[in-house]
């Protein structure tokens, strides 16, 4: 007795070799067949169909059908033809049609090519849906890298995430660029290749490693893409384990002196778009290094009974932290601009009419923290007489420089509303000098 695996195989091979003889000449016929006589999970049946649908030129869509389990989806060709130029029982373009071979041919060409891939995909797959077949054989955007790159960054955007869009989307162009404008298969992006691109931008753009590493990572992120949306198989990816490796090299990470934080704070600037940089910079290291984003988001009704409260706008977690004298300071010189209570405290992003376009809010705070950067260099910084660096960045480094190893590391956890401690302790790891010093005074002496 044949076993049921053994059959169902048996079945499934029959039937793909019937299909493609009969498919041309009685596609509806092979299919209530199998329906009918067997009863079983076989295979999808791929079709050519013409929407009823007609348009004003009197044309319909033609589109392919992808049926499974009795349940179809559709997706549409960039082709139209009038319904009486189209024989639905042979699935081709008839010879009324001036361009029937052409048609005819772009057809026969698009059925067999999907239906190899569906063949392929069931194959390996103990049950997909007819969904899960379009999704696969069909992907939206297509199955080359950069059909794919730019549903990537669509999505990002969706998200509202303009920096990475920005970032993700100059490296993903240049790549483009690398390869002379031409797209290409996932499988053909091989680590040989990304080799190459690495040298390419090391001897011709004079990048450093930090840059060549963020390129590959937003190539590795389209592989993700596509391999989460099912659209390539895992194994295509030349990043993992035996491939491609990312590693970030380490960064300076520098603040400023406690003296350039007094200067910084007595200086006299009156210039007001000077001064509102300095007080933005001032509250980003009073509220333990926040975030610029978060700083320019923050609202009259975060505070209350002495303290702030607020989400990180990064990793959405909530806490809270005192205010400090000279933060409620400062605070206080933005009162009179105060309209309702829930107003934002700085006026920065007072005018975007939609705060639910996270992309264009993103867009506003980006732009601000490069404008309030260059002012802290080419104003603030020389007014002060400080010669360190000075940017809206560097506060949260020089928060974390002067806590050093003076502050528990679960303390320093909390206030930078990291996830995971081990974040916390790489960060600061970069900030804690005092025992190395003590070992070189050990040996040289102080």
């Amino acid at each position: 007795m044949v076993s049921q695996s053994s059959e169902s195989a048996v079945i499934t091979a029959f039937h793909v070799k019937l299909y493609f003889v009969v498919i041309q000449e009685k596609p509806k016929f092979v299919f209530e067949l199998f329906s009918n006589c067997f009863r079983i999970n076989f295979m999808a049946l791929v079709s050519l169909y013409l929407r009823p649908e007609v348009k004003k030129d009197g044309t319909a869509a033609l589109t392919i059908r992808i049926t499974k389990d009795r349940k179809s989806t559709y997706t549409y060709l960039d082709r139209t033809v009038k319904p009486s130029d189209w024989d639905a029982e042979k699935q081709r373009v008839k010879k009324s049609h001036p361009d029937y071979k052409h048609l005819n041919a772009y057809l026969l060409k698009r059925l067999s090519e999907i239906n190899l891939v569906t063949l392929d995909v069931e194959t390996k797959t103990n049950y997909v849906s007819a969904v899960g077949l379009k999704a696969k054989v069909l992907p939206k955007g297509g199955m080359t890298f950069f059909s794919q790159a730019e549903a990537y960054l669509n999505g990002l955007k969706q998200a509202g995430k303009y920096n990475q869009y920005i970032a993700d989307g100059s490296r993903i162009k240049f790549f483009k660029e690398f390869l002379h404008g031409n797209d290409i298969a996932f499988s053909d992006i091989t680590i040989g290749l990304l080799e190459r691109l690495k040298v390419y931008l090391k001897a011709e753009r004079k990048v450093g490693e930090r840059t060549v590493q963020n390129y590959l990572a937003v190539i590795r992120s389209v592989f993700g893409y596509a391999i989460t949306n099912k659209v390539i198989e895992k194994n295509l990816s030349p990043f993992g384990k035996d491939g491609m490796s990312i590693k970030f090299p380490d960064s300076t990470k520098v603040g400023v002196s406690r003296k350039d934080i007094e200067k910084l704070e007595n200086v006299t600037l009156d210039n007001l778009e000077h001064d509102h940089a300095r007080n933005l910079w001032l509250t980003s290291y009073y509220f333990a290094g926040m975030r610029v984003s978060d700083v320019l988001r923050l609202r009259w009704t975060d505070f209350y009974d002495t303290r702030l409260h607020y989400t990180m706008g990064k990793n959405k977690k909530a806490g809270s932290v005192k205010m400090h004298d000279k933060a409620l300071a400062i605070i206080a010189k933005y009162e009179h601009l105060k309209d309702k209570d829930n107003d934002f405290v700085f006026p920065d992003l007072k005018r975007i009419k939609d705060l639910k376009d996270e992309f264009n809010v993103q867009r506003i705070i980006n732009l601000a923290a490069s404008r309030y950067d260059k002012v802290l260099r080419k104003y603030v910084a020389p007014a002060a007489g400080i010669k360190s660096k000075l940017s809206m960045h560097i506060a949260r480094h020089t928060f974390a420089t002067l806590a050093g190893d003076k502050v528990n590391i679960q303390m320093l956890q909390k206030l930078y509303r990291h996830s995971d401690i081990k974040t916390t302790i790489a960060y600061q790891a970069n900030f804690i000098h005092q025992s190395a010093d003590d070992a070189i005074d050990a040996v040289i002496g102080k």
